[in-house]
């Protein structure tokens, strides 16, 4: 081979490399197309914009049971309140309640019930708690 045979092939790059590459691309592009399922319609009905349904009105008149252990249950729910202990449970859900009832216009009517062998503190624990959560309407009834 002369030298300048070498020289003249120097300036022309070799494109054979180059088309193999592109057409493993091409082989590769046209292979994982073909494995890409398209996404089938499934018919799903989406809800449409429908009006709020209203909301179930909380009850104005609740209901305190005093256990002869000392517990005290509110509308038949345990509170998880100490028979020994201060009722603050109590007095925030007492609250609650009547900041509820107060913002639909209505009162809030406590009725005690206390066990004829329940221990009297208790009441007054229950009567203070009333007290502290602002109540009004308080009453005595039997279990």
């Amino acid at each position: 081979m002369k030298a300048s045979d070498i020289f003249e092939s120097a300036g022309k790059p070799d494109l054979t490399p180059m088309i193999d590459v592109v057409f493993l691309m091409l082989v590769f592009f046209m292979v994982t197309t073909e494995l890409v399922k398209q996404e089938a319609d499934l018919g799903i009905q989406l809800p449409s914009q429908a009006p709020p349904t209203s909301t179930p009105e909380l009850p104005s008149k609740h209901t305190i049971d005093i256990l002869p252990d000392g517990t005290v249950l509110l509308n038949g729910g345990n509170l998880g309140e100490d028979p020994y202990g201060d009722l603050s449970g109590l007095t925030g859900m007492l609250a609650a309640l009547k900041a509820s009832a107060d913002r639909l216009g209505k009162q809030t009517i406590v009725t005690i019930q206390a066990d004829a062998y329940s221990p009297h503190y208790r009441s007054i624990d229950v009567l203070s708690a009333c007290a502290k959560a602002k109540l009004k309407f308080v009453s005595f009834g039997q279990m």
